[in-house]
């Protein structure tokens, strides 16, 4: 498949409603593809650990379009438009990288990879070569993902924000807790969670005020502040807007219904 067959599939409104315009400095012809990528890293990463592989080869696609588009624009054939696609799959590597998958593993991969794309020629075995390389990446992450199960990092970021939850408690607070930067800690948090940061540090406040809601007979000002509400109107906002009731509603027995969180 051609860069220009690959760009025909796509529809034009959907590039520029998810991506901006793509310059490319012919002195630099990496550092926009690279930006570009690094625009859309975390959605591709949480993709391929949930195991999606059609979200996660959509956004590889999108990508392709402008690295195709960008390179057609400055006459990138052959060696120029090789080197853009492989900064793209080294990219991709060292995301696997940061999934867990062995270092042994991906660097195999590489030499493979870089084997494979030293004898290429046309438009129509880079494309076999691209959608080979991705598969392996995809494949080696998901395996990764099925041996490990959730990370103990992520067990033991949950834990240390459910100790803390008496107080405002920040996102760089538990990344360093864990010993990753806040950005990773994201992106780690919402491949195995599907939430943000500040939408898991809801859910927990309202995990554990139905907790004591069901197990005791604290006041709802005493929940709240427990659970690190600055008080009980905001405490109750936030309750019903998750839960679909009230604190007292759910103490009186509203609990007995599905008891599940909306994100």
């Amino acid at each position: 498949m051609s860069g220009s067959q690959i760009v025909k599939k796509m529809p034009r409104a959907s590039i520029i409603s998810d991506f901006p315009p793509v310059p490319m400095d012919p002195d630099r012809p990496y550092d926009a593809i690279r930006e570009l990528y690094l625009l859309r890293e975390p959605d591709l990463f949480a993709a391929l650990l949930r195991g999606d592989r059609p979200a996660a080869r959509k956004i590889i696609n999108l990508i392709l379009v402008h690295i195709y588009t960008a390179g057609g624009e400055q006459g990138a054939h052959g060696e120029l438009l090789k080197g853009l696609l492989l900064e793209l799959v080294v990219m991709m590597a060292r995301a696997s990288v940061q999934a867990g998958v062995a270092q042994t593993e991906v660097l195999g991969l590489h030499f493979r990879h870089l084997a494979e794309l030293a004898s290429i020629d046309d438009d129509e075995d880079l494309s076999a070569w691209l959608c080979d390389a991705f598969e392996r990446i995809f494949s080696a992450v998901e395996s990764h993902g099925r041996s490990a199960g959730t990370p103990e990092r992520i067990i033991k970021a949950l834990d240390f924000m459910r100790s803390q939850l008496d107080r405002d408690v920040t996102r760089e607070e538990v990344a360093c807790h864990i010993g990753v930067s806040p950005g990773h800690f994201a992106f780690l948090l919402r491949a195995h969670t599907g939430m943000s940061f500040s939408e898991q540090l809801r859910h927990l406040r309202i995990e554990t005020a139905c907790e004591l809601l069901r197990r005791t007979e604290n006041s709802l000002a005493d929940i709240a502040a427990a659970c690190g509400f600055c008080d009980q109107s905001y405490f109750t906002h936030v309750f019903r807007d998750l839960k679909t009731m009230t604190p007292r509603q759910y103490r009186m027995g509203g609990n007995i219904k599905t008891d599940t969180l909306k994100r």
